[in-house]
């Protein structure tokens, strides 16, 4: 598989939302403008907006990635971390966007610091890759088989190095369960809205929503 294969932004100022949207689409689809002016809509008489940074750099909230998903006639399903990832039905999800801690840096040096960070995870040409704009680019981190059978290793995400091609030691499942290990870490399902309305993003034998 060839890297044009994969649509992948790499990240640009605080504008990871904008960033894990667009990679979850396979197109380029927001921008910064886009966002500011849903942010405008959802807060049209604040005069600080509390859904993005005072400095004008992105680090939009959650309420404007799922308006944004809203525009395309999507929306944002919040993951019960107490679920494991085998009770979803990954027909009717389209891609995945998470929160997590992502460490900082300034140019080449790695700060002590962590703050959250919007990734997405998505399925292309039947493997699913980890589509973090921080990353060099795409990584493949297997197909839906991989997803039903759990594999022995532990290797952290972190460590994967960012290839194309399948790393077959590592797990889809094995990649979400690590990135959700985290306290902080919360996972978005993107599904059509008519799969988020009848609840069918669940596996039929898991039908407690």
């Amino acid at each position: 598989m060839s890297e044009g294969d994969v649509f992948h932004e790499k990240q640009r100022l605080e504008l990871c939302a904008i960033h894990a949207l667009n990679n979850v689409l396979q197109e380029r689809v927001f921008t910064k403008e886009t966002a500011d002016d849903i942010c405008k809509r959802l807060a049209p008489q604040c005069v600080v907006n509390p859904h993005r940074s005072v400095l004008g750099t992105g680090n939009y909230d959650v309420n404007v990635i799922m308006a944004a998903l809203q525009s395309r006639e999507l929306a944002a399903v919040w993951w019960d971390k107490r679920r494991t990832v085998q009770s979803l039905c990954m027909s009717k999800v389209q891609g995945f966007i998470l929160n997590v801690p992502s460490r900082v840096s300034l140019g080449i040096v790695s700060l002590p610091l962590r703050r959250r960070h919007w990734l997405a995870v998505r399925q292309v040409n039947g493997q699913y890759y980890n589509l973090d704009s921080k990353l060099k680019s795409p990584v493949c981190i297997g197909g839906e088989a991989e997803l039903r059978t759990r594999h022995s290793t532990n290797l952290s995400p972190e460590f994967i190095q960012p290839f194309l091609f399948c790393r077959p030691c590592v797990s889809f499942s094995t990649f979400l369960s690590e990135q959700l290990s985290q306290d902080v870490a919360e996972m978005l399902l993107v599904v059509r809205r008519e799969v988020e309305e009848d609840g069918s993003w669940l596996n039929p034998e898991n039908p407690k929503k």
